[in-house]
């Protein structure tokens, strides 16, 4: 009976011990989501922000100004599993902040590529059609209805939300806090780019999402062997998959 009750026990504690996204993943986007988004505010902070300029400058450099908001939509998408790690650290203390922090900061991260698809759709008018096209095109629809834009106040409110709560659980410090909150003045729209404060701001999220990211990751086992080699083999074949997308694009478009 006892060797029964110590299975059960053992199993409940294997029950507790998951959570999503898990350690790895999750430390692994507090490191590389925040360093996209610098990375692309970083090479396009030579171009006025407004999207007259980011289509120009699109004409002009079309390699360096799709690097950067590729950089900036995979930032995006890299990053809400970290958030959900700063919420699980949160909702041990405080449920309420961590809920409804973690839930508008996704949704502003949601809102962001969202937004980088009409980005990419504006860019390919510069190719299809011509700058001015483009340029027109953007101009004439930019106050267009689109039901993503009434949830700008949640996604921006968010920061503040998650930051109070991190700073309240003691997750973060009151220095790394305040640069958590400082996103909620990050520039949000269509064909937005980099204004003077954005490096900053994005650099703040370094500063207080980078060091928990390494905390996460190195409070723990390191992964198995089989789990390396899947990371592995899965990394390659997205490198490989990439490649070839960009060396023969009319062969992937099949």
């Amino acid at each position: 009976m006892n060797h029964n009750i110590q299975e059960t026990s053992s199993h409940e504690r294997d029950q507790t011990a998951f959570w999503f996204p898990g350690r790895w993943i999750g430390g692994l986007s507090l490191l590389i989501g925040p360093l996209l988004l610098l990375a692309a505010a970083l090479l396009r902070i030579q171009f006025h922000y407004f999207y007259d300029a980011q289509l120009a400058a699109y004409a002009d450099h079309p390699v360096l100004i799709t690097a950067a908001y590729s950089c900036f939509v995979l930032g995006c998408l890299f990053l809400w599993p970290g958030i959900i790690t700063l919420v699980r650290f949160i909702g041990m203390k405080h449920p309420a902040l961590a809920i409804w922090g973690g839930m508008f900061t996704i949704l502003g991260l949601i809102g962001r590529v969202f937004h980088g698809g009409i980005d990419h759709m504006a860019f390919q008018l510069v190719n299809v059609q011509s700058l001015d096209l483009a340029d027109k095109a953007v101009n004439d629809s930019y106050h267009a209805f689109h039901i993503v834009r009434y949830f700008n106040g949640m996604m921006m409110f968010g920061w503040i939300l998650l930051a109070i709560g991190a700073y309240r659980s003691r997750t973060l410090g009151l220095i790394r806090t305040a640069a958590l909150a400082s996103m909620f003045f990050l520039p949000l729209g269509t064909l937005k780019g980099t204004r003077f404060e954005s490096t900053f701001l994005i650099l703040g999220l370094c500063i207080a999402l980078v060091p928990l990211g390494v905390k996460v990751l190195r409070d723990g086992p390191p992964p198995s062997r089989r789990a390396i080699i899947w990371t592995i083999v899965c990394v390659v074949v997205e490198i490989v998959f990439l490649i070839l997308s960009i060396l023969f694009p009319e062969f992937m478009r099949r």
